[in-house]
């Protein structure tokens, strides 16, 4: 079974994100670093308990975007 195929209806499959990128990007909130979630297909910021879509292959740093975690995801 492909990752596409595993992906909740309606959800954007993971799409690989430039590894260069991941090491410049930081949370628009804390200024924290961010860990890669693929199978989530999010960037999450452990500090500010949030968790940012990517879409398209590009990261949605919008603050109002963020999913919020649950008590024990982070």
């Amino acid at each position: 079974m492909t990752e596409a195929s595993k992906a909740a209806p309606g959800s954007t499959p993971p799409t690989a994100v430039d590894p260069r990128l991941l090491e410049i990007l930081v949370c628009p909130v804390t200024r924290g670093a961010l860990d890669y979630d693929r199978a989530a297909n999010e960037l999450i910021s452990r500090s500010a308990r949030l968790a940012y879509p990517i879409r398209d292959g590009a990261p949605v740093m919008l603050p109002e975007e963020a999913r919020v975690l649950e008590e024990g995801e982070a």
